[in-house]
């Protein structure tokens, strides 16, 4: 029985010496993990590493909607050539390209009902003096009762008519590009010109010579750029954030470093297909350089809001996550951070909060990151 027990005893010891040793190695293991994150320098050291340290700032920060689109043209800046008439082209030297001035001849057109309207006009301007002196002799015998009414109404009807005619056959002129009052008999053309009702540059030339064209044919497109505007694309989900007026920044993936700045002048108020709608934007200065159809980047600066920020070197990046290093009794410490957006240097640091009265490295960080893997390999 005394063996049983002796046994026992000799057992139990050995397992209790088992956990006491098990509680020993943990110990340790414990203590080096909570010391893996803490660098800890010599003043020679942080000297030569160029560390620096500072509290971090309380400053107003705007969160900024990365968008993009392409620069567009007001309808009223789009212009669609024709000859209301028809006719043959004689003559153009229009390039797609090419910088045009309003009331530059854009081409000119030949056809012999240019001349068939010129005659019906002097001729109509020519009956309209005699039908206007009989009907003033017509007025005055009726009023002497020397003519009967119809024979004074039939006399006025005529003027009147043909008055009709020659403001009619003038508008007709003016059309297609002469001036009535300069028609004469001596001056009658078989060819008009086409002008060109704004200034820009050519977009595209759809003739060539001798060709003949309809009236409802497109003989050049042209495009005034001075009044280009950007539209882009923001999803359903921010179109709340979005305010007539706001900043916007607009750069091309050519010069992201260019940046233009732009502002909101319309919203859309039409979802597409894919959840999205247009906002507007007017260049704060006209940019020549500019061509309608070009794709660009933007960044829209929301409603500003206070925020905690550090400089952009103080944070540094190590397996997919973002560091600080804050100074400690025992050495700069290394903590998980989430940042926000950045600006002009500085980044918003989102969590952990209640940084700012406590010391944080804004120089030499990644010296520190370096140290602490050299550490950890050795």
């Amino acid at each position: 029985m005394m063996e049983i027990k002796s046994l026992l005893y000799v057992a139990l010891g050995v397992l209790l010496s088992s956990c006491a040793a098990k509680t020993t190695d943990q110990q340790p293991a414990a203590k080096t993990s909570a010391k893996e994150n803490i660098a800890k320098l010599t003043p020679d050291q942080i000297r030569n590493a160029g560390i620096a340290t500072a509290f971090p700032q309380a400053r107003l920060v705007s969160s900024v909607l990365r968008l993009n689109g392409k620069i567009d043209v007001p309808p009223q800046n789009m212009v669609s050539i024709s000859a209301p008439m028809g006719g043959y082209l004689k003559s153009t030297n229009l390039l797609p390209g090419m910088l045009i001035q309003k009331g530059q001849v854009l081409a000119v057109l030949e056809d012999q009902q240019y001349i068939q309207l010129q005659q019906d006009y002097l001729s109509v301007s020519a009956r309209i003096e005699y039908l206007e002196t009989e009907y003033e002799r017509q007025k005055s015998l009726n009023t002497s009762k020397s003519v009967s009414d119809k024979t004074y109404q039939q006399a006025e009807a005529d003027f009147r008519a043909q008055q009709v005619a020659v403001s009619a056959l003038a508008e007709k002129l003016r059309l297609v590009g002469i001036n009535p009052r300069q028609l004469s008999a001596e001056r009658i053309s078989r060819s008009v010109n086409i002008y060109s009702p704004i200034s820009g540059y050519v977009s595209r030339v759809n003739v060539n010579t001798g060709k003949y064209l309809a009236p409802t044919e497109v003989l050049f497109d042209l495009i005034n750029p001075s009044e280009i505007h950007l539209a882009l694309k923001v999803f359903e989900k921010d179109l709340d954030k979005i305010r007539k007026g706001q900043s916007v920044l607009a750069f091309t993936n050519s010069r992201p470093e260019r940046k233009i700045p732009c502002e909101v002048i319309l919203v859309g108020k039409d979802l597409s297909a894919e959840r999205t709608a247009e906002i507007h934007c007017h260049f704060q200065k006209y940019e020549p350089g500019l061509m309608p159809g070009t794709f660009m980047n933007a960044e829209l600066a929301l409603e500003s809001r206070n925020a905690t920020v550090l400089p952009d070197e103080a944070i540094v990046s190590f397996e997919g996550k973002e560091f600080i290093f804050t100074s400690g009794t025992e050495g700069f410490v290394m903590t998980a951070v989430q940042t926000g957006n950045s600006e002009n240097g500085m980044t918003e640091i989102l969590s952990p909060t209640g940084l700012q009265g406590t010391l944080c490295v804004t120089k030499g960080a990644y010296s520190l990151l370096m140290f602490l893997k050299n550490k950890s390999d050795q």
